[in-house]
């Protein structure tokens, strides 16, 4: 370190001072204290390698054998050291391994910040560039990002808990390429409501499309990883979904999403017809019960039965598994009768991934919503609103299954 009287002091501590107000990088190039940061990291490494020719080491022929130039990148800049070396190749430094080219945790944790954020690896590496002055390739960012898949692996395959409230399963669609071809992804989510009252993401999966025989494998995966109960699953009107739930948890409730239902009879009814069905179709799924609910619908089919058989018949078929939210008291029937707390969840990942175009690779799907889930459930740390009654009603109405802990 440089003392009072050094010739360079005052000079360095202008500079230093000048580049603090301006926010300018201290240990980057150019910086004042790059200097010290190089010499700190070099001496460092000789010392490590004072420590490993121990005299065995001396006494089987080992020295020191010159060094090599090494660029390495750094939170504060890049910086080019000198590397020291033993004649046999048995020195493997600590601070600043071999082959290593980017120092400190810290710029890699930035790096998968910034690419969990949507940002783009050339947006990136202009980032860095501007705030680091430290220039890092494409190729080294996708490696950065790599190291996340073996935590990505473990995530989705961790313990669950053994019951859970209410369970959202819905699907999002995303283009990977795939062999020079273009083709369509689908993402499985499964957010589930724990005893707890908070939202947790229970895992995601990709497949060619959403189809109930490979729901039925997810819901499987889910019983390996320790779910033994779910009490309300909500989903869409996929065809066979509900019997791939009843293969795997019997005993679970399912609510077919009401908005889903809607919507897909919308696509077959006239522009013109559009408005005044929706008039005489919102008192069936407001109704404060099933009875009242089902006279509703009873008019609503007198009304448009014949000129739109199909969209009635879908209701009809469906009735069963669109209802069940009646069962309860408003408080979970609102939360229930549509997937909105999913879609809710799928709004954010689509603002990271909106960006995209097509994904290189299926992993390179995963690794982005993974990381955008991680950021997002940063704020899953409260329990839903008035959970204390939710929670109070469902132990009621599931009796055994739902104990709690008073």
């Amino acid at each position: 370190m440089l003392d009072k009287q050094h010739p360079d002091y005052e000079r360095l501590q202008k500079k230093a001072l000048e580049q603090l107000r301006t926010g300018k990088s201290l240990f980057g190039k150019g910086g004042a204290f790059a200097p010290l940061l190089k010499q700190f990291i070099e001496a460092a490494l000789e010392a490590e390698l004072d420590e490993h020719l121990d005299d065995e080491q001396r006494d089987n022929g080992n020295r020191k054998n010159g060094k090599t130039s090494k660029r390495l990148k750094t939170a504060e800049g890049t910086l080019d050291i000198e590397t020291p070396r033993d004649r046999d190749a048995s020195f493997e430094p600590q601070l600043v391994k071999k082959r290593e080219t980017i120092l400190a945790e810290s710029l890699e944790q930035k790096i998968l910040g910034l690419y969990g954020y949507g940002m783009s690896f050339r947006d990136i590496a202009a980032h860095i560039k501007e705030m680091y002055d430290t220039e890092i390739s494409a190729t080294t960012l996708s490696a950065i990002t790599d190291k996340i898949i073996p935590l990505v692996t473990e995530w989705q395959n961790r313990m669950l808990d053994a019951t859970y409230c209410i369970v959202f399963l819905d699907a999002m669609y995303y283009k990977v390429k795939d062999e020079g071809r273009i083709i369509t992804r689908c993402v499985y989510n499964i957010l589930g409501i724990t005893v707890e009252g908070r939202k947790e993401l229970l895992g995601m999966y990709i497949s060619e499309s959403e189809g109930a025989n490979f729901w039925l494998s997810v819901l499987s995966h889910l019983q390996q990883r320790g779910v033994k109960d779910i009490l309300i699953a909500c989903i869409d009107n996929l065809k066979g979904f509900a019997e791939a739930i009843a293969s795997i948890f019997p005993r679970t409730e399912v609510q077919t999403c009401v908005v889903h239902q809607i919507r897909n009879s919308l696509k077959y009814i006239a522009s013109k017809d559009q408005k005044a069905f929706m008039a005489e179709l919102k008192p069936v799924y407001k109704a404060v019960s099933l009875e009242q609910a089902e006279q509703q619908f009873q008019a609503l089919e007198a009304k448009w039965g014949k000129k739109y058989p199909l969209v009635i018949d879908s209701w009809h078929r469906n009735w069963s598994k669109l209802t069940t939210y009646f069962k309860y008291p408003q408080g979970i029937r609102k939360m229930i009768y549509t997937t909105n707390i999913i879609e809710g969840f799928h709004r954010q990942i689509r603002k990271v991934t909106k960006t995209k175009g097509a994904f290189t690779s299926d992993m390179s799907l995963l690794k982005l919503i993974y990381l955008a889930t991680m950021n997002i459930q940063k704020s899953w740390t409260r329990p839903l609103l008035n959970w204390t009654l939710t929670i109070s009603q469902l132990s009621i109405i599931f009796g055994d299954r739902m104990k709690l802990k008073i």
